[in-house]
């Protein structure tokens, strides 16, 4: 019987003691050694050789992934190790660290319950260890840390124990500070600790790795490791100590089981009844009640069709059932279901039990996000993503005839990765995505290109910019086509604290009322104004201060289309206007139905609503990003001019090891190309990462110019309104 197919029966045989499960993500900033670590459990788990680890990036199962030596997608497997005894099935999501590909590690979070973060010992938390640490937290996610690369403290920086201790202390430090400033309003501690056995350090591509307790057994001492490291029995430290059952042995130990995990994450990811059945179910993983799946990934096989991996948080998932898919109609048959052995996908000739990640076929309806169930359900959480698409290109077939099939394609990109957005124009046969950012785009191009088969051609990238009033406007009118209906609004700024809550999902128009009218009072909106909420729409909100206005009540859905319309295109550039509180303070309707139709009521909300953002100093906002450049002192020069040569900033120099840290933030649109011009400024010598970090407006100096531009991008005329004179 060959290796796998043994590994294969040992998980299956594990599936049904969720005591014995362990479901866990290894997250990081990029090149921190997450796919290397993964390779070490790998061969720990006797499925890759103990050679290759660490040089097989077995994880990174797609062709452009091994060439850009980066993890684009988040890639599942599930192998056993034995802990004191006993044998854990431990399921393993490997996620990306570059900042274009979050949107992967928020949604593999909604299927674990711990979360192994990986920081390089030199260069310590760096900004996306910030973001990973944060949406594992949000999610109810338990923490553990792996200090990675510390064969570089001895090798390449010289240091003694002394020191060498003094900076791993430092790297736990800063991690704990970031756990406790984000778990301050639990009841519970998760900050990681040395004496506790929550970290371990080590170097993932040397293969050895020590914690407490493993240095406890093993009487090796750091003394030891630094000789050997030195002396360069590299071989000797990897057998004494081995990578794998150090971090397998904290895995099983530390990370709790579904039957801790569920009951507390329950509440943090599902809003439904939590005294139902169904709740209870959940909360004691059980296997014999209704099939609740969350969908955290959607993947294509030539052979299978689309696959949808997941987490199962109560019954067993079986072959031939009828599912329901959260926000579609009718049922979706499974056609099988299995297990992932990371690229490969291993089905099951059994069902798959509560507590377990599995891999489904069938489920044609279903989304990354979506909820699957065996009886109609309130749905999970939508998975808020942490950053928002900042750029788009266009991309046209060079052929017309693969219209139909790019089309085809880009609707399941759209699928697969919800953090793109799609807009397809089948009038013009251009068709534009946004995405993260340059790399996002470039690599679903490159895949269209060379997965499917399409020639395509790209257009220059484009940034998304936002809209946004600055101040309050006077109460403004819009009248109808047919000057029977007016409508008067008035539009303000929202403070920053409502539009982030309404970004992370905590106040939403789904939720029951009471709950949304505390969570805006909490935000800073005051009780009157919480209680007339009408309508959220993006980060935009629509208050109804009428009083007994007849008929207004049935004309409302037009007022909201009418307004949603206005917000999705924006006065000046047609732009999304973001932040922004509207009040419907008076409505005049004609009493006749068929004169307050659609074609007279959305038209002129949408006159109110841009009038009123005219009013109240609409402005055009740009994205920006915060940008960290690691270099040699003799090029600092060059490189913090390469951020303000972008009508950049920079904010903080500081000397970090032999290397010179420059921080700033710089726009989005300068941005494009900055990678090589950084890299020739630099000789090559820097390394850098950016990140978004949302809107800001845009200097008044340019304010005209960029409109202008936008406007003659998307063929509308040039004229601006009168009132909008102040820019």
């Amino acid at each position: 019987m060959g290796r796998r197919k043994k590994i294969v029966q040992e998980c299956e045989k594990l599936m049904d003691k969720p005591e014995q499960i362990r479901n866990i993500a290894i997250a990081a900033h990029v090149d921190h050694g997450k796919t290397t670590l993964s390779d070490n459990l790998l061969a720990g788990a006797g499925m890759i050789s103990d050679e290759t680890a660490g040089q097989q990036l077995a994880m990174d199962t797609k062709e452009d992934e091994q060439e850009r030596g980066i993890t684009i997608d988040a890639a599942n497997v599930s192998m056993t190790h034995e802990w004191e005894g006993e044998n854990h099935l431990i399921n393993l999501i490997d996620t990306p660290g570059h900042v274009d590909f979050g949107g992967d590690v928020t949604r593999a979070m909604r299927a674990v319950d711990g979360a192994l973060v990986v920081v390089d010992a030199v260069e310590g938390a760096m900004p996306q260890t910030e973001t990973v640490l944060r949406q594992a937290l949000r999610e109810g996610v338990k923490p553990a840390l792996f200090i990675n690369k510390v064969d570089r403290l001895i090798n390449e920086l010289q240091e003694g124990p002394e020191e060498m201790q003094q900076r791993l202390v430092d790297v736990i430090s800063d991690v704990n500070e970031l756990i406790r400033g984000m778990t301050k309003e639990k009841d519970y501690d998760w900050t990681v600790s040395v004496e506790d056995g929550t970290v371990a350090f080590g170097s993932a591509l040397y293969k050895w790795g020590v914690s407490m307790p493993s240095m406890e057994e093993t009487g090796i001492s750091f003394g030891d490791i630094i000789d050997l490291e030195r002396g360069g029995d590299r071989q000797e430290l990897h057998e004494r100590t081995p990578l794998s059952d150090v971090v397998l042995d904290m895995v099983a130990e530390h990370f709790p089981n579904p039957l801790d995990a569920q009951p507390r994450r329950i509440p943090t990811v599902w809003r439904g009844d939590s005294e139902s059945e169904l709740a209870r179910q959940m909360r004691e993983v059980d296997d014999e009640g209704e099939v609740v799946f969350m969908a955290t990934d959607i993947s294509m096989d030539p052979h299978a069709g689309e696959i949808a991996t997941g987490r199962l948080f109560s019954g067993t998932i079986r072959k031939g059932q009828e599912l329901y898919v959260s926000g579609t109609a009718g049922k979706n048959r499974v056609q099988s279901v299995g297990v992932f052995m990371g690229g490969e996908r291993e089905e099951l000739d059994r069902g798959v039990p509560a507590g377990n990640i599995a891999a489904v076929t069938g489920l044609r309806d279903a989304i990354a996000g979506s909820t699957v169930s065996s009886v109609e359900m309130t749905p999970f959480e939508s998975i808020e993503h942490i950053s928002e698409p900042v750029i788009t290109k266009s991309v046209e077939a060079e052929r017309m005839d693969d219209l139909p099939k790019l089309i085809e394609t880009l609707q399941q990109v759209a699928k697969e990765d919800p953090t793109i957005r799609i807009e397809i124009n089948e009038d013009t046969g251009e068709h534009l995505i946004s995405g993260q950012g340059e790399l996002h785009l470039e690599v679903i191009t490159q895949r269209i290109r060379d997965n499917q088969g399409i020639p395509v051609r790209t257009g220059e990238p484009i940034v998304v910019y936002r809209e946004q009033v600055q101040g309050s406007s006077h109460e403004v009118e819009g009248v109808s086509p047919n000057r029977h209906n007016k409508f008067y609004i008035t539009a303000e700024p929202l403070s920053q604290d409502i539009v982030d809550s309404i970004k992370l999902g905590e106040i939403s128009m789904d939720m029951p009322e009471l709950e949304r009218r505390e969570a805006l009072q909490e935000a800073g909106m005051d009780k009157d104004t919480s209680q007339n909420v009408e309508h959220i729409h993006g980060t935009n909100i629509l208050i109804d201060d009428t009083k007994g206005i007849q008929h207004l009540n049935e004309t409302m859905e037009l007022v909201i289309e009418g307004l949603e319309e206005a917000l999705d295109d924006g006065p000046l550039a047609a732009e999304p206007v973001q932040g922004t509180l509207l009040r419907l303070h008076d409505a005049k309707l004609h009493e006749d139905t068929i004169h307050r139709g659609p074609a007279q009521v959305i038209p002129a909300t949408r006159d109110a609503v841009h009038r009123s953002l005219i009013a109240g100093q609409v402005k055009l906002l740009e994205p920006i990003q915060n940008v960290r450049i690691d270099v040699p002192s003799d090029y600092m020069g060059s490189a913090s001019g390469e951020i303000q040569g972008r009508r950049g900033r920079v904010d903080d120099m500081y000397q970090e090891g032999d290397l010179m840290v420059i921080e700033g933030i710089a726009p989005v649109e300068e941005m494009i190309g900055f990678s090589s011009d950084v890299r020739s400024a630099t000789e090559g010598r820097a390394s850098w990462n950016t990140e978004n970090a949302g809107f800001r407006v845009l200097s008044d100096n340019l304010q005209r110019e960029k409109i202008m531009e936008i406007r003659e991008r998307k063929g509308m005329k040039l004229e601006l309104s009168q009132a909008i004179d102040y820019i």
